[in-house]
């Protein structure tokens, strides 16, 4: 099994809706952060390595046709390198909205690891270290619209058209199914992941 879709798009764009909707037509469980919390004892030391300079994607993504979000957002290019058939889809908002959500959600978690329940501890250092590694160590307004905009504006540089769809949920089935070459399917499009959820999960990791 090989990995044929890549989430290039950080969190709080949409990566778990997206998630979601990759479940549903058909590839498999999708590896995203929440994946990596409810296999930690497994995922987080594969995750520490790759950080380390020792990825073992085989291992990583063992299961998985899809993979989504951070830690993954941190190296989709490495990815896109060592899956060269794989789809890039890139989840995007207003970087404005993005930051606005990232400093309520994503930040307040992961300011100090140190303060989580010590079974814990790793996995949210792991995560930080993911997160630095994409948006660098400045978390205040004016650098993270930077680096969202750098980033996306990288992402488009560097991969090809007709492997990359930039992509917001709020578009809903269409041009996700096309892209991938999926029938749309007649259920809604997965809206998930609001602030309340996002803590709640959050608040369940033991």
């Amino acid at each position: 099994m090989s990995i044929e879709v890549i989430g290039a798009g950080w969190g709080r764009t949409g990566t778990n809706s997206l998630k979601i909707a990759l479940e549903r037509l058909g590839y498999g469980t999708c590896h995203h952060m929440w994946e990596v919390a409810r296999d930690r004892q497994r995922l987080v030391p594969l995750w520490t390595d790759a950080l380390d300079g020792r990825p073992d994607w085989p291992s990583l993504f063992a299961g998985n046709r899809s993979a989504v979000d951070w830690p993954v957002a941190a190296f989709w290019r490495e990815l896109a390198d060592h899956y060269p058939d794989a789809k890039v889809i890139l989840t995007t908002r207003s970087a404005e909205s993005w930051c606005e959500s990232f400093s309520g959600t994503i930040a307040r978690v992961l300011a100090d690891p140190e303060t989580m329940p010590e079974e814990t501890r790793p996995g949210f250092r792991m995560a930080r270290r993911a997160v630095l590694r994409s948006l660098g160590p400045d978390w205040s307004r004016p650098a993270l619209l930077a680096r969202f905009r750098a980033h996306e504006a990288n992402v488009i540089q560097s991969v090809p058209p007709d492997r990359l769809l930039m992509f917001s949920p709020h578009q809903g089935w269409e041009p996700l199914c096309r892209f991938l070459d999926r029938p749309v399917p007649q259920d809604p499009f997965p809206r998930t992941n609001a602030r309340d959820e996002f803590f709640a999960r959050v608040d369940a990791i033991e």
